[in-house]
């Protein structure tokens, strides 16, 4: 299902308001669209949802991981460190204007900030969230090298001097921990290929 038919019908189960979920649709895809975006766009979100449909049965609430999957790359900055603090303000916001309950915006808002760490989450809906996101990290050696050059993009405010240390940093943090991913599924699918990928690209760095 293409993106705007997936979130057209996704908004239509709380509201009838089709000129609303219209607008909102719109301001997600433009977003997503800006020129400074080279990974965090729509193919990303793409990627995503193809991910999570493949485990739908495994998932709990299939209606908020999908609205966190739509806004929780929403606002995107490389220099600010509050991105997922203001995706998950505005995906609030455009929420309520729908009708969504409270308790469903609650859990949407901190399945968006759980992005920003990347920890394991007792929410096992949240932790296929989570695993989904990092799934390009175990894709194949062309895809991960695409997508480090698309980050590098990015990132080209910063010179090499400064950017280079900040990626070891995150790519080690990654090797440290016990499992990259957090779902047996994700671990099953792409654990040891992702490990692989940035093992090599620590080595070119």
């Amino acid at each position: 299902m293409v993106l705007k038919d997936r979130f057209e019908t996704l908004c239509l189960n709380f509201s009838e308001n089709k000129i609303l979920v219209e607008k909102f649709w719109t301001e997600i895809e433009n977003n997503y669209s800006t020129k400074s975006r080279y990974y965090h766009n729509l193919p990303h979100l793409e990627n995503m949802f193809e991910e999570i449909d493949a485990v739908r049965d495994q998932i709990e609430k299939f209606e908020n991981i999908s609205f966190s999957i739509f806004y929780h790359d929403m606002i995107y900055d490389a220099s600010s460190k509050l991105n997922e603090e203001k995706s998950a303000d505005v995906a609030k916001e455009r929420l309520e204007s729908l009708g969504v309950n409270n308790d469903k915006i609650q859990n949407i808002y901190e399945q968006i900030l759980a992005t920003r760490s990347h920890k394991r989450s007792e929410n096992e809906d949240t932790n296929f969230l989570l695993d989904a996101d990092l799934s390009i990290l175990g894709k194949s050696d062309e895809a991960y090298l695409e997508y480090t050059k698309q980050i590098r993009k990015e990132y080209s405010i910063y010179p090499d001097l400064l950017y280079k240390p900040g990626r070891k940093k995150v790519l080690k943090h990654f090797l440290e921990l016990e499992n990259i991913f957090k779902t047996e599924y994700f671990r099953g699918k792409y654990e040891i290929q992702a490990r692989e990928n940035i093992k090599s690209e620590l080595k070119n760095l």
